[in-house]
């Protein structure tokens, strides 16, 4: 008697496994996860101090170049002249230029003005006096030598300063607001919280593992300036109704190439409970956590798939020493703008005076004068901001009309336009090797143009300006996002250009932007389309109404119309 043959459909396939330690899928499954496996990230540092200075760029070991380094915060920096084009065509080491950029951690944007003068002197004697303020309040500097990176590190760290955990799959740095500590306003004063999540957690090897990057947000700041809405876990401020000041924890934000809004959970965290609440989550995330594929690596994508009852039920039973209680959601933000810009008062009479260089860019030459300026006209205290900004605290008031005068002299703004106040750009093709198109000098040239096209339109607008798709400057929840993109120009030749993303906002109604059927624009082109853009929203607003609002009520034609009037590509989108 024969055994009949086992029809294909009586049993269905066995799910593939996503890597999950917790569910027993312990065998690493990509490379990224065989390198990590193979050695820990921060275990490269012995090689970077005592073997590569003397073998040079050439000597490093491809595992360490473009993985183990990222845990020190050091990336390969992109090779000049090298086209957008060709970012996805060529091999890592065709992109690589023998320099790093070095990312400096900073928990909560916090210096002082020692910190900020030794950052300066790098910048200056080893990376051609370029630095980079960004969105999530690190400095980074440029054209870094491996045979630097020893002297390098021995000043900041000198200095009270660290790159450990600045990149990879690591806890990244912790955002905080600014004026902690010295904003009547604040809910709660979140840097104790901060301080020690850092001293407990940065450099733990039991965390120096995780599937991607975390990243963490702890606030009291009654303006929510550091975006919880997307970031990995955020502690937002907010008063208990019996158990007083404390935190509202959301879990799962994040923008890259799927982007998701945060959730709440729906506790309350008191704040002697912040570093085990946090450390719990970071837990949940190493062990539930998807490893399979890079792209679903985010703790994103768990919470979208388990639900926030199910990470909150998880992190109770598993990894907390206590239930948590029910607590209220935040209130609404008091300013929807959550930038710290210009002068505002302290908790002790003094001023913190908040200013905005260019998209960021800096150089070590005008981050020394700013070190002085604080040091002259204040206490010494720096801060950095998520809108890629400074703020120094602690102003007398009398000297505050001369400070702004003297930041005016390093084109550092106090009272910017509302173009100049809103628009950040990524690194872009000039230094990343992800990048299709050229970020800084365009973001420039944007607020220059527009600060001169409509000198007389003062409502708040955000204009984000991405060199790819991975989102480093937000472009989803910008009023204005532009990702980077090759698009056809009016003969057909692919161009360096952006696909437009409107309306997008973070705060009281925080919403994705809106992809106009992959409406793009040449980089050429971009000004007059956002010029168009912002007077058709003028001409047709309703009273009070913001951009991000009549964005998402106008008919689709009228985003489109700027772009028809310069040529732009309205190609089906990606």
């Amino acid at each position: 008697m024969t055994t009949p043959a086992r029809s294909s459909s009586a049993r269905p396939p066995r799910p593939k496994g996503q890597g999950q330690w917790a569910r027993g899928h312990l065998e690493p499954l990509n490379a990224n996860e065989r390198m990590k496996k193979d050695q820990d990230g921060l275990a490269v540092r012995d090689r970077i101090l005592n073997r590569y200075p003397y073998t040079g760029f050439a000597g490093i070991d491809p595992q360490d170049l473009r993985g183990r380094f990222r845990w020190w915060g050091l990336y390969t920096q992109r090779k000049e002249g090298i086209d957008g084009g060709k970012t996805a065509v060529l091999e890592p080491e065709e992109l690589d230029a023998p320099f790093f950029m070095q990312r400096i951690r900073l928990d909560g944007g916090r210096m002082t003005s020692d910190q900020l003068r030794v950052i300066a002197g790098i910048s200056t004697r080893y990376g051609r006096d370029v630095a980079d303020v960004t969105d999530r309040q690190n400095i980074q500097l440029h054209w870094i030598r491996i045979e630097d990176v020893p002297a390098i590190w021995t000043a900041l760290e000198g200095a009270g300063m660290t790159t450990a955990e600045a990149c990879g799959d690591t806890p990244r740095v912790i955002l905080g607001c600014p004026l902690a500590g010295v904003d009547g306003d604040e809910v709660i004063d979140a840097t104790p919280a901060i301080e020690e999540i850092v001293r407990r957690y940065v450099g733990d090897t039991s965390l120096s593992n995780l599937p991607r990057k975390f990243k963490s947000a702890v606030s009291g700041c009654a303006d929510q300036c550091t975006l919880h809405e997307i970031n990995d876990i955020a502690f937002v401020g907010v008063v208990h109704p019996e158990l007083g000041a404390g935190y509202d924890l959301w879990v799962g934000g994040g923008l890259s190439t799927n982007p998701k809004l945060g959730v709440r959970l729906g506790t309350f965290v008191t704040p002697d409970r912040i570093a085990e609440v946090w450390h719990a989550v970071a837990c949940l995330f190493r062990d539930y956590g998807y490893r399979r594929m890079r792209t679903r690596a985010r703790l994103k994508f768990l919470v979208a798939d388990m639900g926030p009852e199910w990470v909150r039920t998880t992190l109770e039973k598993e990894y907390l020493t206590a239930p948590l209680p029910d607590g209220p959601p935040p209130p609404p933000p008091r300013n929807e703008g959550r930038d710290h810009i210009g002068i505002h008062p302290q908790t002790d009479g003094r001023m913190a005076v908040g200013f905005a260089p260019r998209a960021g860019r800096l150089s070590g030459t005008t981050l020394a004068a700013v070190a002085d300026l604080s040091d002259r006209f204040a206490a010494g205290r720096i801060r950095a901001t998520t809108t890629q900004k400074l703020v120094i605290l602690d102003v007398d008031p009398a000297g505050v009309d001369e400070l702004e005068a003297e930041l005016a002299a390093l084109d550092l703004v106090v009272r910017p336009s509302v173009f100049r106040r809103g628009t950040m750009a990524c690194t872009g093709i000039e230094f990343c090797k992800l990048a299709i198109v050229e970020t800084k000098a365009k973001a420039g040239s944007l607020i220059d143009e527009l600060e001169r096209r409509l000198p007389d339109f003062d409502e708040p607008i955000g204009i984000h300006v991405n060199g790819c798709p991975n989102a480093c400057a937000r472009f989803q929840v910008a009023d204005i996002g532009l990702k980077g993109s090759l698009v056809p120009d009016s003969s057909g030749e692919m161009v360096e250009g952006f696909q437009l993303h409107l309306g997008g906002h973070i705060g009281t109604r925080s919403r994705l932007g809106r992809k106009s059927r992959g409406l793009k624009v040449t980089s050429a082109g971009v000004v007059d389309y956002v010029d168009g853009l912002l007077r058709a929203f003028v001409d047709g607003r309703d009273e009070g109404e913001s951009f991000a609002d009549w964005v998402e009520r106008v008919d689709e034609s009228v985003l489109t119309a700027p772009a028809d009037r310069t040529g732009a590509s309205g190609a089906a989108d990606e």
